[in-house]
């Protein structure tokens, strides 16, 4: 639980990856933010096929408090990270193909700067380095440009952690309860 941001894409094939990765290390290196570097450069025509090697490609960053954003691909172009080429990579289920492709990165407990601080990067970014970039943000910023939108939003994650919180902390299990029935019972109707 907590605010989010989600976001797909592909590489845009005229562009240079190494010079991407230069730029986040820069942004990164300003916000005191950890990044770690992947491979730098793609295989050639890696991009006219589906398949992809095991390798990912471009960096990866992390502000404190929140959960890395991956601006990574796999040789074939498309937006991916190592946790998900582990878990979705080496099948061809429908469901996993797409999960493979699929990012997401909290920001709630970083906050309202640095997730502001992210959507701009991406902003800047996806006319240089993206062949097409999607982002669906949680905060609504990405799609609105309104901080005070974003800051509202904020503060309704942060109300609804502190209530589900204080909830938990409030009520035990029951001997014999199962967690099913234990989270019926603390939040029946949104009360306790």
């Amino acid at each position: 639980m907590g605010l989010a941001f989600h976001y797909s894409g592909s590489f845009d094939k005229s562009a240079s990856l190494s010079a991407m990765i230069e730029e986040v290390k820069d942004i990164s290196a300003v916000n005191k933010w950890q990044y770690t570097v992947f491979e730098q450069s793609f295989p050639s025509h890696s991009f006219d096929t589906e398949n992809y090697d095991q390798k990912i490609y471009g960096i990866c960053f992390s502000p404190s408090e929140g959960e890395p954003v991956w601006l990574c691909f796999l040789s074939n172009g498309k937006m991916s990270s190592p946790p998900n080429l582990q878990f979705f990579g080496i099948t061809d289920a429908p469901g996993d193909r797409e999960r493979l492709y699929m990012l997401s990165t909290k920001t709630q407990y970083a906050g309202v700067e640095v997730h502001q601080r992210i959507i701009d990067l991406l902003r800047y970014l996806r006319p240089r380095y993206f062949s097409d970039l999607k982002v669906s943000d949680e905060g609504q910023y990405w799609e609105t440009g309104d901080k005070g939108l974003l800051k509202e939003t904020f503060k309704r994650y942060d109300t609804a952690l502190q209530i589900v919180g204080t909830a938990l902390e409030n009520n035990s299990i029951l001997p014999g309860e199962t967690f099913e029935e234990y989270f019926q019972r603390v939040f029946k109707d949104g009360k306790n």
